[in-house]
Parts: C-alpha cells; sequence; structure tokens
C-alpha cells in the first residue's frame, strides 16, 4: 500500500479546491461539493501538519490505562485493553440479515456504501465480547484501511479475488481470519438462515486464536480520539435521514438518554443478541471521495458487472459531529497509514472537535452526497 502524506497546498488543490462553496450548505448539514480527482492514492511529497498535542478531555488527566480510547469510558475489566480491538465485516443486505448479533455492543461502527447500491458494516470491538457477531460478509477495498488504522483483527468471510490478494499483502495479514477458509471454533453457520447469509463469528474463539498465535498485542497508540462530555454549541440536530438508496437510516436524539436512536426503513434497528435497539452517543457524518475500481468485479447479474468502490478515507475531507442534540461542522484528517481518523474544526489541525463519551457511529458518504438531511 503507498504511504501518503502530502503539503498543504497539493491538499487544498486536489482535495478541497472547491472548499469555499460549502458555506452555503453547511446551515442545512450538508456539507459536500469536493471536487475529487479521479487518480487513485496520493503520494507522499512533505511532511503532514503537526498539531500541538492535546490532554484528553475525559477524567482526570491523560488517557488511563484503564480508559478505552475509543469511545472515552471507562472499562469494568481493563484486562480487556490488553488484547486487539476486533473489527468484523457484518452484512446489511439482504432485509434478512437484520437484526444483526453483536452490533449494537460495537465501540465504533463505520457503515459505508458497497455495489447496488447497498451498505455494509465495519464493527470494531474491544472492549466488550458478544457470544456471536453476524452474519458476516466478504470484505471491500475499505477494509484494506481500517484494520490499518485501528491495529485490529479483521473477521470477515472472504473477498473477491484482488481484494483477498491486497489482504495477503498488508501488514495485518497474518491477523485476518477468512471464515471460509478457517471455519469453526471461530466461525459456524446457523442453518436456519439461507446461505450466505448464515455465516456467524465467535468473537470469543477469535482473540484465542489470535491470542495463540502471538498476533493479539495491543495496538501502541490508539489515543487519537478526543472526548468530553460537556455538549458543543451548534444548530440543533435531533433527527438525521440517510437515504443510501436500498435503505432509509434515521437516527433520533432522546434527551432523557442523550442517544441517538437507529431505525432502518421507519422499522427499528435492533441486536439479535440482546432485542434491545441500536443507539449511538455520537452520530459522525464523513463525506469522502468515492472511486469505482474497474479492475475489481464485486457481482455479475444478468451481465450488469457491479465494481468495488475505493473510499479514499485518507489525508482529509468535511465531517458533521452529531451528539447531544446539536451539530458541529468540521474536517476528518488522517494523513498516515497506521493513523486513525481524527476530527477537527479547521483544516490546519488547531482546534479539535470532541465526541461525546460513548459508543461511535461514523455514516461514511460521498463528497456530492445530498440525500440526507438534519432537522430539529
Amino acid at each position: 500500500m503507498i504511504a501518503r502524506q502530502i503539503t498543504r497546498q497539493a491538499l487544498i488543490t486536489r482535495r478541497i479546491g472547491a472548499i469555499v462553496v460549502l458555506g452555503a450548505v453547511l446551515s442545512a448539514a450538508l456539507i459536500a461539493g469536493c471536487d475529487m480527482p479521479a487518480a487513485n492514492r496520493v503520494t507522499i511529497t512533505a511532511t503532514p501538519p503537526q498539531a500541538t498535542p492535546l490532554p484528553a478531555a475525559t477524567g482526570p488527566g491523560p488517557l488511563l490505562p484503564a480508559l478505552n480510547p475509543l469511545t472515552g469510558l471507562p472499562v469494568d475489566d481493563p484486562a480487556v485493553l490488553d488484547r486487539r480491538p476486533l473489527a468484523a465485516k457484518i452484512s446489511n443486505a439482504p432485509d434478512i440479515v437484520r437484526p444483526q448479533a453483536g452490533i449494537a455492543q460495537a465501540d465504533l461502527v463505520f457503515e459505508h456504501l458497497t455495489e447496488g447500491p447497498l451498505t455494509r458494516f465495519t464493527a470494531i470491538f474491544w472492549t466488550h465480547t458478544p457470544p456471536r457477531l453476524g452474519s458476516i460478509r466478504s470484505a471491500r477495498l475499505i477494509d484494506l484501511e481500517i484494520p490499518a488504522m485501528y491495529g485490529t483483527l479483521l473477521v470477515y468471510s472472504g473477498a473477491s479475488e484482488p481484494i483477498r490478494r491486497k489482504i495477503a499483502e498488508l501488514p495485518f495479514a497474518d491477523r485476518a481470519y477468512e471464515g471460509v477458509t478457517v471455519g469453526a471454533p471461530l466461525y459456524y453457520r446457523d442453518t436456519s438462515i439461507e446461505v450466505p447469509h448464515n455465516l456467524f463469528a465467535v468473537p470469543s474463539a477469535v482473540w484465542a486464536r489470535a491470542e495463540a498465535e502471538g498476533v493479539n498485542d495491543p495496538p501502541d497508540d490508539l489515543a487519537g480520539l478526543r472526548f468530553s462530555p460537556t455538549p458543543p454549541q451548534g444548530d440543533v440536530a435531533r433527527t438525521i435521514t440517510i437515504d443510501y438508496g436500498a435503505d432509509e437510516v434515521e437516527w433520533t436524539y432522546d434527551p432523557a438518554t442523550g442517544r441517538y436512536a437507529r431505525r432502518v426503513d421507519g422499522v427499528p434497528h435492533t441486536d439479535a443478541n440482546t432485542g434491545e435497539q441500536v443507539t449511538a452517543a455520537n452520530v459522525v457524518l464523513i463525506y469522502a471521495h468515492h472511486q469505482p475500481d474497474l479492475a475489481i468485479v464485486e457481482s455479475e447479474w444478468q451481465g450488469n458487472l457491479s465494481f468495488s468502490i475505493e473510499i479514499q478515507i485518507w489525508t482529509l475531507g468535511p465531517a458533521v459531529i452529531i451528539r447531544d442534540g446539536v451539530q458541529t461542522p468540521g474536517f476528518w484528517h488522517r494523513w498516515v497509514e497506521e493513523d486513525m481518523l481524527t476530527f477537527w474544526a479547521d483544516e490546519q489541525q488547531t482546534t479539535p472537535l470532541y465526541l461525546k463519551p460513548g459508543n461511535t457511529w461514523f455514516e461514511i458518504v460521498p463528497l456530492d452526497f445530498t440525500d440526507l438531511s438534519i432537522r430539529e
């Protein structure tokens, strides 16, 4: 994978040359319109801007070993942070895969477009160990990025051959457990659900295998996110609706709990393990360039080819952090391959944006995406 750095001037030219047009839509919390080049990854040409280190806003001081840096919350058992996070590829189509198992216990969830346009989840687990996860489906190009960002294990059913080869060439290849080849006890099939939607993973078995193979040591540093319990100032954001095409997602703020509850196509989105509705402390809109990769065919139906989508979550792009019933526009940044997304009010990374302590759902949409609304 090509390393990535870029001068600020090149960034402005290639990534946000049209950023001035965003002001007209910020009032509606629809940040879009940044023209992107059709080329693939950006080559490193200079050192990226460096932010001044700031202490975490939660807790009595810097992040403590018993504080989960992905959620900003203390953990009941500090030993869970002595293992690697686990990234699971969880299906969201067709409708029979809902309710999914374990997704409500994820620390972070990335929802992204595949082909169709359908969406799929990459969910990251660290604090909790659900009894099962699924249904598990195949990896996409974005799953070359997320395990690198968070130093995770990867749980997925398989992948198209070009993506399988790419995963095999990456530093985390020995931590990527492909369901169709690994099998039990890490995976099992629920015979009450039709194939290929019936593959489930057993997280405890995955972590046990990683421990036995010597690849379960926690990442060195996952403290890139900032957390604060203090609600920010901003425009009201009580209901977020995102029409991905195949499904309409709605998040609704509950002042009593301080959390957003998720619905899909008008129906509460629940977790199959618990029956409880999925909720989030933070809903973050991530605007990123989506580039079809014509060399990777994900599916073919009646002569129509569906190509893999490269979602370019590197350098920077617009973002909206939604928490505590308000919205805060800004930017996501990612300058080094092993770095997670961080959030800032500006391009220069001088003013950080804070998440609410708790779990976060990242809703990834194309730069020119307009099929969403944020309402009072």
